[in-house]
């Protein structure tokens, strides 16, 4: 028998330039950490749509999505839930390749980040960080066929 939970698509950029990572501070509920900028999906909203105006609303950049680089897959159980759900979570969150076509970076105003920022590549494994991080940067070098880190 599969137990019920609730499942939400996210879809998040990978940008780099110049050997630095564009990174977005996450700040929710008491937890906190330097994540890719993207996020949930809205009702019936394509991935790639998505994963751009998140971008665009939690860095102030405009962004060309490119190949999908696989699916990271997030489990919280109930009780550790931000929401306050009473299942446990689950967020298959799509990665994509992208890059800057337009715009300035800025603070996003009323979001569950706090800023963004260029982070040299050398710098990120000292950083705090959610997982999905380290899973993009390996999706990223790996590039697995399927789509899926082993």
């Amino acid at each position: 028998m599969t137990l019920p939970f609730d499942t939400r698509p996210a879809a998040y950029g990978l940008i780099l330039r110049d050997d630095c990572l564009l990174l977005a501070y996450w700040k929710q509920g008491g937890r906190e950490g330097w994540t890719l900028p993207g996020g949930g999906l809205d009702l019936a909203e394509h991935p790639v749509d998505g994963c751009r105006r998140e971008i665009y609303e939690e860095t102030g950049y405009q962004a060309e999505i490119g190949t999908m680089l696989g699916i990271d897959v997030g489990h919280w159980p109930a009780e550790s839930r931000l929401d306050g759900g009473q299942r446990d979570f689950q967020s298959l969150r799509l990665v994509y390749e992208a890059r800057i076509t337009g715009g300035e970076l800025r603070h996003e105003v009323d979001g569950s980040t706090t800023h963004a920022a260029w982070i040299p590549l050398g710098e990120v494994a000292g950083l705090n960080r959610v997982s999905l991080v380290d899973a993009g940067l390996r999706l990223y070098r790996e590039r697995p066929l399927d789509g899926k880190l082993a």
